[in-house]
């Protein structure tokens, strides 16, 4: 699919770089950040009274919502490429089960974001973001909780932080692209 303008390819390409460092940032912060860091473990936030998740779920809500980003500027091709690079860049700062757990998560969740993100997109952006949010956390979360982890301990907590994340973008996508159409509604008739 050809790009629509040059401006869609600065803001992909702009994508493309966040994309690109939030994976070694995830890696990074999973391990050092959060209100308590568990011997041979992640360090873990609160997402909801009583609930906790590794805190690179922060970043990982980041990671899904730029990674639609990126699907929509330049396609699916640059997301695979910035998992690559950013799975390379990763490999400089953390350790090896990490690389690969955070490697294959993301992998598997941009095939499944894929299947929901894509079909979707054009006709409900808001919803398109919100439903493969979701379903890309479930995958991402289930394998790299497992992986890196051997458990799936923290997953509700995980999806529950990255979902949060996902509504938070859904809602401000949402209200920008109504006031879009509504702008573009008040020029036609002013014409």
């Amino acid at each position: 699919m050809p790009l629509r303008s040059t401006k869609d390819y600065s803001v992909g390409i702009i994508y493309f770089i966040l994309f690109i460092l939030t994976i070694p940032a995830m890696n990074w912060v999973v391990m050092n950040v959060g209100t308590v860091c568990t011997a041979d473990g992640p360090c873990l936030i609160p997402v909801w009274p009583g609930i906790m998740a590794p805190s690179g779920v922060l970043m990982a809500g980041v990671a899904l919502v730029l990674r639609d980003g990126l699907q929509a500027k330049l396609g699916v091709r640059w997301s695979l490429y910035a998992i690559i690079i950013g799975a390379e860049l990763s490999a400089l700062f953390s350790e090896p089960s990490l690389v690969l757990a955070s490697v294959m998560a993301f992998f598997f969740s941009e095939l499944a974001d894929l299947v929901v993100y894509t079909p979707m997109r054009k006709k409900w952006p808001a919803w398109a973001i919100m439903a493969s949010g979701l379903v890309g956390s479930m995958v991402d979360s289930a394998i790299f909780l497992s992986l890196a982890f051997g458990s799936i301990e923290f997953i509700f907590g995980q999806v529950l932080g990255k979902f949060w994340m996902s509504l938070a973008v859904a809602l401000l996508i949402g209200y920008l692209h109504s006031r879009r159409a509504k702008a573009v509604q008040d020029e036609i008739l002013s014409r």
